[in-house]
């Protein structure tokens, strides 16, 4: 059977015998990435760089800090047994859920400190966001997991498992990846071009991208649990549900202000 990716090595190179892995470098590019995305875009939304400087400094650690927390959360029963591999996200077991909410709240504070709009920053950071996360995706690729079920399409990977030997499997993080692109073009050249309150491209990627996540998950062979239930499709139904009622709330204020000040013009 043809499998259309060959198996890699985890490891990029090694620097005085320190190993350098293409997880940790896929990451980074994603990372280095939207920001620079996000500073060309930063002017059009009136943030100065200064302080998206000091969002990314605040926000991009402390995201790492909340996917790794979130793994090990939901993995707990493992690494209660091995505590010294908490440490060691280079070999994989980041949450992107957890990132998404410790940055988020990374960025509140950030923008609650330097006054600027949340909502605001918000849409400015979705569009890198989700280019960050298509990018990162083939960190899996590399370190040969959030792989799928076993299948006979042409598309299939190879991967070796213990007790099955090789299998061809629906590589997941290839199916994120794509729809993720789609996601960032559809918030870049249509959302954000026809927007109509703050805060839509953000809860356009709430939707869109949980939409995604919800079914790609189904395929997958690794995920998180709790009362055996998969994690990921719980929160992708919650945060779905967040970007409905953002569409609901944000619009209903953006519509009652426009009424207000054609109000006040009529006036005039």
């Amino acid at each position: 059977m043809f499998a259309f990716l060959g198996m890699p090595d985890p490891i990029a190179f090694e620097i005085f015998g320190f190993e350098v892995r293409w997880y940790a470098l896929v990451i980074t590019i994603g990372v280095l990435l939207g920001l620079t995305l996000v500073l060309k875009r930063s002017e059009k939304y009136g943030i100065k760089e200064d302080h998206i400087y000091d969002i990314f400094i605040v926000a991009v650690p402390l995201a790492i800090i909340g996917a790794r927390a979130y793994y090990v959360f939901f993995e707990w029963d493992y690494y209660s047994l091995h505590p010294e591999k908490i440490i060691q996200v280079w070999k994989g077991g980041l949450a992107i859920h957890g990132g998404i909410f410790f940055g988020m709240l990374a960025v509140w504070l950030v923008c609650r400190y330097r006054k600027i709009s949340f909502l605001k920053t918000l849409d400015l950071l979705a569009p890198s966001l989700i280019l960050g996360q298509a990018i990162g995706r083939w960190g899996n690729y590399f370190n040969m997991e959030a792989y799928g079920t076993e299948t006979t399409l042409p598309w299939a990977i190879t991967v070796y498992e213990a007790g099955k030997g090789y299998i061809n499997v629906h590589p997941t993080f290839l199916y994120e990846s794509l729809w993720n692109i789609g996601v960032f073009l559809i918030l870049m050249f249509v959302i954000e071009r026809k927007k109509k309150f703050d805060g839509q491209t953000a809860c356009t990627y709430f939707i869109l991208y949980s939409l995604g996540r919800f079914f790609i998950e189904g395929l997958r062979t690794d995920s998180l649990y709790i009362m055996g239930l998969r994690t990921a499709q719980l929160v992708s139904l919650g945060l779905i549900a967040v970007g409905i009622l953002g569409y609901i709330i944000l619009g209903k204020k953006n519509k009652t202000n426009t009424e207000a000040h054609s109000g006040e013009e009529s006036q005039t």
